[in-house]
């Protein structure tokens, strides 16, 4: 028997609408293991489609047909959305609908006809070798804050975490004398990621120097702490890196994502296998990773003009 997901705020979704929405969001984030954003963002573009079903005279889920399904979705592409949130809503959809087929709650999966935009893929923003090492450079105080920003940048970069591994890292999770930790990501999918000896350096020297100054009688195994002793958020990560790059003097928008994506397009620059970064950044598939091969295209013009056989000719 599915549980309810955890509570959220005030259900929006009209009388004969939650209970099979509600089952569904047990499913995939208890069976299919799909983040709480994830989950959190079908619950609202479920809820939006219910309201538009609920005053076209529909009772549920298990009542609506393929007609308004295709209506409310071209209602959205008239809304001006974001093609990736439009992808997005009819995505939830489509799982709801295949939900209930599984469940025997209805016969007929009324998505099967839909269609809808696919999102573009796109290329990342990167930071050079040189933007990078200034802003790793900008946090070098020796006060328990600093101590910290500089061994939280200096991991960002060496693993290629997401905001949200590196906010919730533990200390068990964390092996310095092999030089790796292990990440917990989509899907509580482990996975193993090396540790550079810089950032090995760094967190060390936060880990014994800078953390105990932190540290509150409430505080939980989390590493990277606020004044208060308690997890950094990830808003808390994002200012410290745009903080930092401001003092680095960056010109370009630096995100926190923007060192995930530098860590990976850095690495295939040097030649390290594709599928090692995809390993390492966690991705189900290669052609989530591939993204990065378009980053850098004058290595790829390079490699061509020195192996391939007609060049070698001129």
């Amino acid at each position: 028997m599915l549980r309810r997901p955890r509570p959220t705020p005030a259900e929006t979704a009209p009388r004969g609408f939650a209970d099979d929405r509600d089952a569904f969001l047990a499913f995939i984030e208890l069976e299919r293991g799909l983040s709480r954003n994830t989950v959190a963002a079908y619950r609202r573009d479920l809820d939006q489609a219910a309201q538009v079903f609920a005053q076209q005279g529909v009772a549920g889920w298990r009542s609506v047909t393929a007609e308004q399904a295709a209506s409310w979705v071209h209602g959205l592409s008239t809304a001006r959305y974001a093609v990736a949130s439009l992808a997005r809503k009819l995505t939830a959809l489509r799982m709801l609908a295949r939900f209930l087929v599984r469940e025997k709650l209805r016969e007929d999966d009324f998505t099967a006809l839909l269609s809808g935009p696919k999102p573009g893929r796109k290329i990342p923003e990167t930071l050079t070798a040189d933007e990078v090492s200034r802003l790793l450079n900008a946090a070098n105080g020796g006060d328990a804050r600093s101590l910290r920003d500089r061994a939280l940048l200096e991991l960002f970069y060496s693993s290629g975490l997401r905001v949200s591994e590196l906010a919730a890292l533990s200390l068990q999770q964390v092996d310095l004398e092999h030089g790796f930790i292990r990440v917990f990501g989509k899907g509580s999918k482990e996975r193993i990621v090396p540790v550079g000896e810089k950032a090995r350096e760094a967190l060390l020297t936060y880990l014994t120097s800078g953390r105990p100054a932190l540290v509150k009688p409430k505080t939980g195994s989390q590493i990277f702490l606020n004044p208060r002793g308690l997890a950094l958020s990830r808003v808390a990560l994002w200012m410290i890196v745009k903080k930092q790059a401001k003092r680095a003097g960056l010109a370009k928008n630096v995100k926190p994502h923007g060192l995930r994506h530098s860590f990976a397009t850095h690495l295939l620059t040097g030649g390290a296998d594709l599928r090692a970064i995809q390993e390492m950044l966690g991705h189900a598939s290669i052609s989530t990773t591939q993204i990065y091969t378009a980053v850098e295209p004058q290595r790829l013009v390079a490699h061509h003009a020195k192996f391939h056989p007609r060049n070698r000719e001129a």
